[in-house]
């Protein structure tokens, strides 16, 4: 009995420590996918985000969406913003979502 309860204590344990590292990282995919047009700071002042007119992450525009419309404009994109749906898991969506959400102004 003493060695059931020992594993199921490990075993808690490694999963309690391992969650995290297997989340989904937002800024990480945010750099990779979104930076070129939106920019490190969402303002989409960069050359490309400018020629495309991205919107600033941070704008009231973009802050009003909730979650589910934010991920949906991700993962279906919109006007010319490419789509991310087949690219991007729905993790990782969520993790952008919630990335984007640091970009509120102040």
């Amino acid at each position: 009995m003493k060695r059931h309860v020992t594993s199921a204590m490990l075993l808690c344990l490694v999963l309690l420590v391992a969650t995290p590292l297997l989340a989904a990282d937002g800024a990480a995919i945010y750099k990779t996918n979104c930076n070129t047009c939106h920019g490190p700071t969402g303002a989409g002042d960069t050359p490309a985000g400018k020629m495309m007119k991205a919107k600033p992450l941070g704008g009231a525009d973009v802050q009003k969406l909730t979650d589910a419309e934010m991920a949906a404009l991700i993962a279906n994109g919109k006007e010319k913003m490419p789509k991310f749906g087949q690219k991007l898991s729905a993790d990782d969506i969520k993790a952008v979502v919630a990335y984007v959400r640091t970009f509120a102004k102040k």
